[in-house]
């Protein structure tokens, strides 16, 4: 009687929905609580908005948000997040195909012999590749590799955390670091006048850094649950998921063979990628290129495995929806900025951040100014709209203090990076594409988040030590 007592009493987390909601009510809260304020914005002649921190004023918000407005926002928000939505329906359902051929199956199993067993060698694959696309600032283009790769990761006997692992940590130090990363480091400079991209063997420094240590920390965890299946954070989960495959192995049942069509299947799949890889850095691709290119991958595996066109269509629809719940969260997560833009409270809460930073030290200003950024993309997940922003003011702070323009960005966009994946607008997304919850996610992964931001303000002192720049 007790037990079942203490089970009713436990905390469960919220569902992904429900936590976004709450956010959306706590800005719709907060718009009559702070001041309205806006900053004055110009629009160049390339469509490119600037905004001038030297002149903000409070307004009367001509339009608060009211009841129909909130709820509104929920519909505006699945449309101002279309381009991201669609990209992932489509790219979830061309890889439907892909699954559906039992190319990867084969493929791994190929691998796993291979390798000896040392399923490690697949996990290093993983996390290059992810850390190495977010260098570039692929950032949501990852979201249709979250179920499969997951699901890769648990056919080598790990978990569904250790998935997330190899994906989110790698990311995290590859997008953190802004090597060459325009949404974030680009815009930034360009906003202080800094050459594009300069100061990439100092940002290679911190991507190093930030890249052993999320490996590591994957590594040791997946090592931990193989060796102790109950140290998983989904340890029942687990468990039975390791009793089903031993099982499977042993029922004799025939294995999809690793035959010409497969290993065809398997070199236009890793064709694919890299060359959105290519794309993304040299092209100048976006969503639309990438969804577009999974499309092709799809149509030309239909031909090579004869699937038809019924087929194809209820496979496709099958891959889109597995991840439409992760598609609604994103559109949520849209949400919450429409509300704050509405309720014209964000650029004031910019506006008291920079007076609050008003005769600090240099380091006091880095770390408070570190510290607001990455509080602040608890809000606002954009990397190139919290830049916008925040750039014009920092870079006059910088100056005063005698702070170089490229530490301020540096601060910038490790501020942005490193949580992405952990506040609810990102780590909710990515949890639903993997069937997560929120709460084991938080328990797995908050200490090595943790020690990436402490590193990071470590490495940004360094910076300013070290007169980073070349100015």
């Amino acid at each position: 009687m007790g037990e079942t007592l203490n089970k009713k009493k436990s905390f469960q987390m919220p569902h992904v929905y429900a936590i976004l909601f709450i956010i959306m009510l706590l800005v719709t809260l907060l718009s009559y609580i702070i001041p309205n304020g806006e900053f004055e914005r110009t629009l160049t002649e390339s469509g490119q908005t600037l905004v001038n921190t030297d002149n903000f004023q409070f307004i009367k918000n001509e339009d608060p948000i009211g009841f129909m407005d909130f709820f509104s926002s929920i519909y505006t928000g699945f449309v101002e997040a279309g381009t991201i939505m669609g990209s992932l329906l489509i790219c979830s359902g061309s890889l439907a195909i892909l699954n559906y051929s039992g190319s990867l199956e084969a493929g791994i199993r190929k691998l796993t012999e291979v390798t000896n067993g040392k399923n490690v060698i697949a996990i290093l694959i993983f996390y290059v590749y992810f850390a190495g696309m977010n260098i570039m600032g692929a950032g949501e283009g990852c979201y249709p590799f979250f179920p499969i790769v997951t699901g890769i990761v648990i056919s080598l006997g790990y978990d569904r955390i250790m998935g997330m692992m190899t994906i989110c940590f790698a990311a995290t130090a590859g997008f953190a670091c802004g090597m060459v990363n325009l949404f974030t480091t680009g815009i930034s400079q360009q906003l202080v006048g800094l050459p594009l991209f300069s100061g990439i063997g100092y940002r290679a420094i911190v991507f190093a850094v930030l890249f052993v240590i999320g490996l590591v920390s994957a590594l040791l965890y997946g090592s931990k649950i193989r060796k102790n299946p109950d140290k998983s954070y989904v340890a029942d989960e687990y468990k039975a998921q390791l009793a089903e495959q031993a099982e499977a192995k042993d029922d004799g049942k025939e294995q999809v063979p690793f035959d010409g069509k497969r290993k065809l299947a398997l070199i236009i799949f890793v064709a694919i990628v890299l060359f959105t890889a290519y794309g993304c850095l040299k092209l100048e691709f976006g969503l639309g290129q990438f969804a577009a290119l999974y499309v092709v991958m799809a149509i030309i595996l239909a031909v090579i495995f004869r699937i038809n066109v019924n087929q194809f269509c209820q496979l496709f629809t099958q891959g889109a929806s597995q991840v439409l719940g992760a598609a609604f969260a994103i559109a949520l997560a849209r949400s919450v900025m429409v509300l704050l833009n509405q309720g014209k409270i964000m650029d004031t809460i910019v506006y008291y951040m920079g007076n609050g930073l008003q005769g600090k030290s240099a380091i006091i200003t880095l770390l408070l100014i570190f510290l607001f950024v990455t509080a602040f993309n608890f809000l606002v997940v954009s990397g190139s709209g919290k830049a916008v922003m925040m750039m014009p003011i920092m870079s006059p702070l910088g100056k005063m203090l005698g702070i170089n323009q490229q530490v301020m960005v540096l601060t910038y966009q490790l501020g942005d990076g490193l949580t992405n994946m952990l506040w609810p607008g990102g780590g909710m997304v990515c949890c639903a594409l993997t069937g997560t919850n929120y709460g084991d996610w938080l328990k797995a992964s908050w200490k090595t988040f943790a020690t990436m931001i402490v590193s990071g303000f470590v490495l940004i002192v360094i910076a300013n030590a070290i007169n980073y720049g070349p100015f």
